[in-house]
């Protein structure tokens, strides 16, 4: 063991933590030619990499050539079929993560200037790390020690083995009959992707309806298409055990009309993730934990504020959000006030944060949406523009869908946006940077965008809004000022 006044054990900031939130502090920390380590207790790039993020987009990528392969009579295609090899589309998805993996590698973020660590972390006080027989210490320690899936205690669930977003990736075989287990994205995603796939699905969702985040008319829109597609949407539905009878299995659901069996192959578990914040001691660190197991933090993510004042959480574990940009997001106050203080410290910034559900159409949002500012009590008008109008839509064949945005009565200042449509989430992008810059409607509404394009979409928005904001009284006088010249 390294003694503990070994320059080689001294840091500026250690990160514990590989995935999203842990790189990206590390990698800022480098930057600004601090020492810092990175300690992993798995492999380098977290559950984004391996079971999240991006496992889940390569199989929908997949699904959705399924789809448009099935609908070929839509593109005056005669005849078009195909043939699923679910253990090849699943070696596929993994292709694909290796393919990645160099982005988040030991390799590369020594190039950097990291130190990558692998092992389990102990940390013994608020200037002391235990890493595979090593002591280190540091100024400052950044906590990104992510979230797992939550498998609720369902009578009978602990007798078969559920599917979740961590083991999901294992699977070899299609299952025939899937029920998913939750309405939130994740639980949407999967379900139109398994559909697509072959399965026949089964949705549970015990609020009543499917994304409760989002509006109702946004939620509606998903629902009728995953009806389309043939998944069978059961809302309002309470799981109350599983059984196993002859081989068979069932999920047994209280509904309004009473109780309900489903026989499945395959049960997927989406109801929720909580941070991995259990089997340490956070009390000798001067460490509070929310509700909800989340890593207490103050307006500059730090996590001891009362007792040192230098351990930062960042990712998952602190939440709110649960999205690989918000980690992201929260890495670079964790780094930089960590780094920095006291000469300076920044508040972190939540009030320009997308997020991107992606089912087919997606479902991308910024800002408020009409449930959040009736229950904040913001006033607000709403703008909306029909994708089925937007000539690319219609020469795609995926005219369906919505532009909804909400503005500041009387004023054209964006506070927030919904957008169900094919390539919601780059869409949104336009809105993203009207609102962290401050540009509104009317100068989405100056701005170019090529013909044909699905941005236009914003543009359009934009002119709906100015329509319902015309200066009545100058269009007057204009009328009469021209009838003069005539």
């Amino acid at each position: 063991m390294a003694a503990l006044t070994s320059k080689s054990d001294r840091y500026n900031l250690i990160a514990i933590g590989a995935g999203a939130a842990g790189l990206v502090t590390s990698y800022i920390a480098a930057a600004v030619k601090a020492k810092v380590a990175l300690i992993e207790r798995q492999k380098m790039g977290g559950d984004c990499l391996y079971t999240g993020c991006v496992p889940s987009k390569a199989l929908i990528k997949t699904a959705r050539i399924v789809s448009d392969i099935k609908n070929h009579r839509r593109y005056g295609i005669k005849s078009a079929s195909c043939e699923i090899d679910f253990a090849e589309v699943m070696a596929r998805v993994h292709d694909v993560i290796k393919e990645i993996e160099p982005h988040d590698s030991v390799e590369r973020y020594t190039k950097l200037g990291v130190e990558c660590i692998n092992g389990e972390a102990e940390v013994i006080d608020p200037h002391t790390v235990r890493v595979g027989g090593r002591t280190l210490t540091t100024r400052n320690i950044v906590l990104a020690i992510g979230a797992e899936p939550i498998v609720p205690g369902i009578p009978g669930m602990d007798k078969i083995k559920p599917l979740t977003s961590e083991n999901l990736w294992e699977l070899k075989t299609l299952p025939k009959r899937l029920i998913v287990l939750g309405g939130g994205p994740i639980g949407c995603e999967m379900t139109q992707a398994f559909a697509r796939l072959g399965s026949k699905v089964t949705q549970v969702e015990m609020s009543p309806r499917l994304l409760a985040k989002e509006d109702d008319d946004v939620a509606a829109l998903i629902a009728a298409r995953f009806k389309s597609e043939g998944v069978r949407v059961l809302t309002g539905a309470k799981a109350s055990s599983v059984s196993t009878e002859g081989g068979v299995k069932k999920l047994i659901c209280d509904t309004a009309t009473g109780k309900e069996s489903i026989e499945f192959d395959e049960i997927l578990v989406a109801v929720g993730r909580r941070a991995r914040t259990t089997g340490w001691d956070f009390k000798k660190l001067g460490i509070e934990l929310n509700a909800n197991g989340t890593i207490k933090v103050d307006d500059y993510m730090c996590a001891n504020p009362n007792s040192g004042g230098n351990i930062y959480a960042c990712g998952d574990a602190a939440g709110p959000y649960q999205f690989t940009h918000a980690a992201s997001h929260q890495a670079w106050y964790c780094a930089v006030n960590a780094l920095f203080k006291p000469l300076k410290r920044f508040k972190v910034d939540y009030r320009v944060l997308p997020w991107v559900t992606f089912t087919d159409p997606e479902v991308a949002q910024v800002g408020h949406n009409e449930q959040t500012a009736k229950a904040l009590g913001i006033p607000y008008e709403v703008t909306k523009y029909g994708i089925d109008d937007l000539d690319r839509a219609i020469a795609d064949s995926e005219a369906h869908g919505q532009v909804k945005v909400l503005t500041v009565p009387g004023k054209d200042r964006i506070i927030g946006v919904n957008i169900v449509s094919h390539n919601a989430g780059e869409l949104i992008a336009e809105y993203v940077a009207a609102m962290k810059h401050g540009f509104g409607m009317n100068k989405i509404l100056g701005t170019i965008h090529s013909y044909p394009t699905w941005v236009e979409a914003n543009k359009y928005a934009a002119g709906n809004w100015k329509k319902a904001h015309a200066p009545e009284a100058a269009l007057k006088y204009l009328a009469k000022f021209h009838a003069w010249r005539r």
